[in-house]
């Protein structure tokens, strides 16, 4: 029996959205509560451009680097909440493919955390959790309202 058998692995999707905050703050506090770690994931979506190649080598090394640096400053978010050190990992792909490879790849995720705005569209990671991970996934989904406060999430965590 590993370590990972007994210490639950929340994943959480670190985006642009603003109900990110929201899944930071439930999944530090969670995972703090229940003795877990956190493996924050940061997807970088397929370049577009493919003409010339240095060009795209540019972009694709600014995209890495704009990633490490939204993973340090969440991880530092993380760490003030919880005290918890996260797991960071940087992907390229497409969204459901990338998250589902991360999870088989690491058998130590317990829980995807993932968020949704509740004001029409819920974003594009719940979009593609209903249209194709439901079918791939064989674990639970906490999905984080985007409008919970903050005395609301560290109620329930």
């Amino acid at each position: 029996m590993s370590e990972g058998d007994n210490k639950w692995k929340f994943l959480i999707i670190a985006d642009d959205t603003p109900e990110f905050v929201k899944v930071l703050r439930l999944a530090s506090k969670r995972a703090e509560k229940v003795g877990g770690s956190i493996l924050m994931l940061k997807i970088i979506p397929p370049g577009d451009f493919q003409h010339w190649m240095s060009v795209r080598d540019i972009m694709e090394e600014e995209a890495r680097e704009e990633a490490k640096e939204t993973l340090a400053y969440y991880a530092g978010e993380i760490k003030r909440i919880s005290g918890l050190e996260a797991e960071t990992a940087i992907r390229e792909g497409k969204p459901e493919e990338v998250i589902s490879n991360i999870i088989a790849e690491d058998r130590d995720i317990h829980l995807l955390v993932l968020g949704a705005n509740v004001d029409g569209d819920p974003g594009p990671l719940i979009r593609s959790f209903r249209e194709v991970l439901l079918n791939e996934l064989h674990m639970p989904v906490l999905v984080v309202p985007g409008n919970m406060t903050d005395e609301e999430i560290d109620k329930f965590a």
